[in-house]
């Protein structure tokens, strides 16, 4: 899937042109086309870009009346609007379902809130988001506003197709689904996500073309977050979903930040310990074999003696990225301290010294740049698949494997 990341900004004001590029310097992979004019919008446009979004002023020099918000659509480009009025906004676009903001132009903070909207619809293309609908056009209707959004989408027609979608796509982040379907309905549906994945896990928006108080309050006791009534207004629509998402994201990003090292983004030791009892209790039961190895960087002291704290800090940047690329989603990697890193994988046909000793040489090959100088990165590792008696004991093992690497000469791998 490839990701889009450039936008069209078309407005007349060279100052708050400026304004919105110093504000979106903040997100990385962003690019900006400038047009201060419908012509010169048209220009860009015909040059084929596949535009994540557009931010669009309705009061051009030679379109004065939102004449652009019809080019841009003929593009299939969702854009947001910036207006001095609300109202006078709305009326222009009412009927637009690739208008998915409006953003009054007063003061500085407006267009801080432009970057943040810009900034969800990039991420929204790594969210993924599921619409369940017996009817196959409001299926593809659901599709398609949901597009404009830049989700990752999937579908299914009932509620038996929508678990098997998210059996598949546990990381979904919001489930939208209509009451009224076959084989499972909608009350069914929620309730059935709500065994096993909690509110703040995943967003689940409900629908019905009843507007009906009860069932709304039935949907949202069995586990909805929202509910909707169909026909809906569009804007709306998109205010709830966004709302939704960005609730789920700010819930995973307070928990990834509770079990990330913050520097490194490998686990933390409390997370190393969480996850590293459930791989020993799993070994311990034959059902895996398991390694574990302690790693230190060499000389780190003299890094950061010698080049300052940040020269360090990228050592151990490189390191963890290194031990990650080198073993599998499934294995720990995680920052047990200092300079300090604790790995634990699952070894089949692997020799443990055999795979700890690539990933030696894979951190050999490190080069970081410092004052015209390039760092010499090395780690003394020490592994062990002696299960002891605990996950900590094995732990302690390692880190006696890795001082007796460090005492015979450093950059090697010792397995006790």
């Amino acid at each position: 899937m490839g990701y889009k990341n450039q936008i069209l900004v078309v407005d007349d004001s060279a100052s708050l042109c400026d304004l919105i590029s110093i504000q979106m310097q903040a997100i990385s992979d962003i690019e900006i086309a400038f047009a201060s004019s419908y012509a010169e919008a048209e220009d860009l446009l015909l040059q084929g870009i596949d535009y994540l979004c557009a931010v669009l002023d309705l009061n051009l020099p030679d379109a004065p009346n939102g004449e652009i918000i019809d080019l841009v659509q003929q593009y299939n480009i969702p854009s947001i609007i910036l207006t001095g009025s609300i109202k006078s906004a709305i009326k222009n676009t009412v009927n637009s379902e690739f208008v998915i903001d409006y953003i009054v132009k007063r003061n500085p903070s407006d267009i801080k809130y432009l970057a943040s909207t810009i900034k969800n619809i990039y991420n929204n293309q790594f969210v993924k988001v599921l619409a369940v609908d017996d009817s196959v056009s409001f299926c593809e209707y659901l599709v398609k506003l949901l597009g404009n959004l830049r989700y990752h989408i999937f579908t299914a027609s009932n509620g038996e197709e929508a678990l098997a979608v998210m059996n598949e796509h546990p990381d979904i982040s919001l489930v939208i689904t209509d009451y009224f379907m076959p084989k499972m309905d909608g009350l069914s549906l929620i309730s059935e996500i709500r065994k096993y994945r909690k509110r703040e896990e995943i967003a689940i928006l409900g629908l019905s073309v009843q507007n009906d108080n009860e069932l709304i309050v039935n949907l949202l006791k069995v586990g909805a977050n929202d509910y909707m009534t169909k026909p809906f207004i569009v804007n709306e629509f998109y205010c709830r979903v966004l709302q939704n998402t960005n609730m789920i994201g700010f819930v995973r990003n307070i928990n990834e930040c509770a079990t990330r090292d913050f520097l490194t983004s490998v686990y933390n030791r409390q997370s190393l310990f969480d996850m590293g009892e459930l791989m020993y209790a799993n070994a311990k039961r034959d059902s895996i074999d398991i390694a574990v190895a302690m790693i230190d960087a060499d000389n780190f002291k003299s890094i950061n003696d010698e080049y300052g704290h940040d020269a360090g800090d990228q050592v151990l940047v490189k390191i963890s990225k290194t031990l990650k690329s080198q073993l599998r989603t499934s294995d720990i990697v995680a920052r047990f301290g200092g300079e300090e890193f604790v790995c634990v994988t699952v070894i089949k046909n692997d020799d443990a010294l055999t795979v700890f000793d690539r990933i030696r040489m894979a951190i050999e090959k490190i080069q970081i740049e410092v004052e015209g100088k390039v760092l010499e990165v090395s780690v003394s590792i020490g592994v062990t698949k002696d299960l002891s008696s605990s996950f900590n004991d094995m732990i302690k093992i390692a880190d006696k494997g890795m001082f007796q690497a460090k005492e015979a000469g450093r950059n090697r791998v010792i397995e006790i």
